[in-house]
C-alpha cells in the first residue's frame, strides 16, 4: 500500500483526535446530551471542537483527490508528497487552532486545499 493510502488513515483519525482532546481535556463530558455540552464549550476545548468539525469537512475532497490520484497515476512519489504535505498542512492546521493562531491557521488551511488541487491536477495530467 502506497504512502498517499496511508495518509487517508492519518486524516480519517484526525476527527477523533480532536474531538477526544474538547472533550477529556478538563471540564465534564456529557455523552447523554453531546450537542448541548458541544454549545457550552469555549477556549481551547470549542477551537478543538471546531477543529474536528473541520476535518470531517476536509476528509472526503481529500480522500478523493488521493484515490482518483493513485487510480490515474499508478501511485507516484507526487502524490505521496502532496498527500504528506496536506496532513502536515491539518497537523499545522490543529496545532494552530488550539493555540488560537487564526492567521496561521487559516494559511496551513489554505495549503492543505492546495495540495488536494495539485492531486487533481496529477490525475488530470495522468502522471
Amino acid at each position: 500500500m502506497s504512502l498517499a493510502l496511508w495518509t487517508l488513515l492519518i486524516a480519517g483519525l484526525m476527527p477523533y483526535l480532536t474531538v477526544g482532546f474538547a472533550k477529556f481535556s478538563g471540564g465534564r463530558y456529557d455523552n447523554h446530551h453531546p450537542r448541548e455540552w458541544a454549545q457550552g464549550l469555549s477556549g481551547r476545548r470549542a477551537r478543538a471542537y471546531a477543529a474536528h468539525q473541520n476535518h470531517f469537512e476536509f476528509f472526503p475532497f481529500f480522500a478523493a483527490a488521493v484515490l482518483i490520484a493513485e487510480w490515474k497515476t499508478g501511485g507516484s512519489g507526487w502524490v505521496d508528497a502532496l498527500a504528506l504535505t496536506a496532513i502536515g498542512a491539518r497537523i499545522a492546521y490543529t496545532a494552530c487552532y488550539l493555540k488560537d493562531l487564526a492567521n496561521q491557521r487559516s494559511l496551513s488551511w489554505f495549503i492543505g486545499i492546495l495540495c488536494i488541487i495539485a492531486l487533481f491536477v496529477l490525475a488530470a495530467q495522468g502522471k
